[in-house]
């Protein structure tokens, strides 16, 4: 892989920080983005991080409408499906850079800026490059995906489950 890095680099004309390859390399080693990298248990332990600052947020705005103490179950209901969707916005923030990630290393052309917006130019990928590029979305790209999609089935689960306890209430 290390000669097909080296190959690619010498032809390429696009600058090292708009290489597909380099940004998912920098979004890999972010500290929000590599939350889906983690094991199940540490990436759930950051999103029930995130829920629990959201209910920071939404516990006041709850409260205003339902007393904690005369309502109890419609405060604990209004606050969690505020703070779910406040995870609900940093879960959608995941996906939408991870899946640019994966849309430029699909691409069998880079589109880059030389200088700035205006001179937009466009590298089509040796085969090396492609392929090398078609591996990571594959084999890395598509598990993080598969395991946002899921987390936002399941947020949509526990959001519904919340409705339906509401109507009971």
């Amino acid at each position: 892989m290390a000669n097909v890095k080296n190959v690619s680099a010498s032809i390429c004309p696009v600058p090292q920080e708009q290489r597909p390859i380099n940004e998912y390399q920098e979004l890999k080693e972010s500290w929000f983005f590599s939350w889906v990298t983690l094991n199940w248990p540490g990436y759930l332990a950051k999103l029930a991080w995130v829920w629990a600052w959201s209910c920071l947020v939404s516990g006041p705005i709850a409260a205003s409408s339902f007393a904690p103490l005369k309502y109890p179950a419609q405060f604990a209901l209004s606050s969690a499906a505020g703070a779910g969707f406040i995870l609900g916005l940093a879960l959608l923030r995941l996906y939408l850079g991870w899946f640019y990630v994966r849309s430029r290393l699909s691409n069998p052309t880079v589109v880059y800026e030389e200088s700035g917006w205006y001179d937009c130019q466009s590298w089509p990928k040796t085969p090396e490059v492609l392929l090398q590029d078609q591996l990571i979305v594959n084999y890395q790209l598509e598990p993080i995906l598969r395991r946002l999609r899921q987390t936002f089935y399941g947020l949509t689960v526990l959001l519904v489950a919340g409705g339906l306890t509401w109507s009971c209430l």
